[in-house]
């Protein structure tokens, strides 16, 4: 059996991490709000696996914050999550924004994808609320906007180690086959000069709808009659597993950059088992991590969601923000004030204890980004195997 699912199991029996009355907990006979957390993602079409563990994580994190119990303003606040379908189209998030925002006054919404959270920073200074944004793009917090706060670390931090890997396993001719979406557009744009200033070449780019198709044996053959080395690949977990699996059927050989938005133990479940997967290079799953924070919360989702189902980091780092989120209305004083929930979420964040920080969090820089060091993971040998982004230099 390998070491990692006795790692696992080992953490079967550990609590699961509720939010803690002695530092965000609630007083006694006080008066009752009801608040409104806002969610707009993906929950139909190709992208809908990917939204609703970024909804589970949130969902969990709620009901536990509620469990416990949350005083803000001299009010006990009970939490009720809304959550509208997008189907991954940024004009959907933003009209789906404004209803959250007019008809349910949520002061914080919650949206996965870079398309969705520029959409919604047209307006959402204006019509003060939060956007809790979950995307690495950088681009996010370039933009100024000061009711924003990005989820997890930025994506740049990952292309100089991925491409030093796969480079040096395979070699240097790499074909794109990234979705179409605003987010793999982000991540291309930044990659591929970097796989060149690297010394490598583009032979191809082709990039497919991950969220309209199933079948992208087209798309793909036209990539692989450049006979690349590696492929670059990545949106949501399912079809990137498709892609990489009508790869490997036409032939392909070669390693697999995954850009972070996809999972390796997720796609692993599409392409049954990690033996199509070999001499891929993504992010590390959060059930393979060994800190605390992660360890307890796999723990406490496998209890809440089933025992065969692993958490993703979305699942993880949203989690943990909507924590922070509680965390920074009881700081505040303020359960609805958008810009003092925003001004008190760094603090909030610094308090929350190790056990609820399942994304291993460290504050907020002064663009709003929420600060972190990440892990990536490749696969060899049949494993999933974690090691530092520092490692992969080497």
């Amino acid at each position: 059996m390998p070491k990692h699912f006795l790692s696992r199991r080992r953490f079967a029996m550990l609590p699961a991490a509720l939010a803690l009355p002695g530092v965000f907990g609630v007083g006694a006979a006080l008066a009752q709000e009801t608040v409104k957390i806002g969610f707009t993602g993906p929950l139909s079409g190709g992208g809908a696996l990917y939204g609703k563990n970024v909804l589970s994580g949130i969902e969990m994190a709620i009901k536990e914050i509620n469990a416990a119990g949350l005083e803000a303003g001299g009010k006990i606040v009970k939490l009720e999550l809304v959550a509208l379908d997008d189907k991954y189209s940024p004009a959907e998030s933003a009209i789906n924004a404004r209803r959250l925002v007019q008809q349910y006054q949520a002061p914080v919404v919650f949206v996965p994808h870079s398309g969705g959270i520029y959409a919604m920073q047209t307006f959402n200074e204006q019509e003060k609320f939060l956007i809790m944004g979950y995307s690495s793009s950088p681009r996010i917090t370039e933009a100024g906007n000061k009711l924003t706060v990005r989820i997890p670390p930025t994506f740049d931090s990952y292309i100089e180690p991925f491409t030093h890997y796969a480079m040096k396993r395979f070699g240097k001719k790499i074909g794109l086959l990234p979705g179409n979406h605003e987010y793999a557009k982000n991540w291309t744009q930044l990659f591929a000069p970097a796989w060149e200033k690297a010394g490598g070449t583009v032979v191809a780019n082709q990039p497919l709808s991950y969220n309209r198709s199933a079948d992208f044996y087209t798309g793909v053959s036209r990539v692989l009659a450049e006979k690349p080395d590696v492929l670059f690949v990545g949106g949501a977990s399912e079809p990137t597993a498709l892609i990489a699996r009508q790869a490997r059927e036409l032939g392909f050989k070669g390693g697999f950059v995954i850009m972070d938005q996809a999972k390796l133990d997720e796609m692993a479940k599409v392409t049954d088992g990690l033996a199509l997967l070999e001499g891929s290079i993504g992010v590390m799953p959060v059930s393979y991590a060994t800190d605390i924070g992660s360890q307890t919360f796999t723990a406490a989702y496998r209890k809440a969601y089933g025992a065969d189902r692993d958490p993703t980091a979305e699942s993880a780092y949203n989690y943990t923000m909507m924590h922070v989120v509680a965390g920074a209305m009881k700081l505040a004083g303020a359960a609805t004030d958008a810009a003092a929930i925003r001004a008190r979420i760094g603090d909030a964040a610094n308090m929350l204890p190790k056990e609820m920080n399942a994304g291993q969090l460290r504050g907020i820089d002064a663009a709003g980004g929420m600060v972190a060091e990440p892990m990536a993971a490749t696969v060899e040998n049949g494993e999933i195997k974690p090691v530092s982004l520092g490692a992969l230099m080497k």
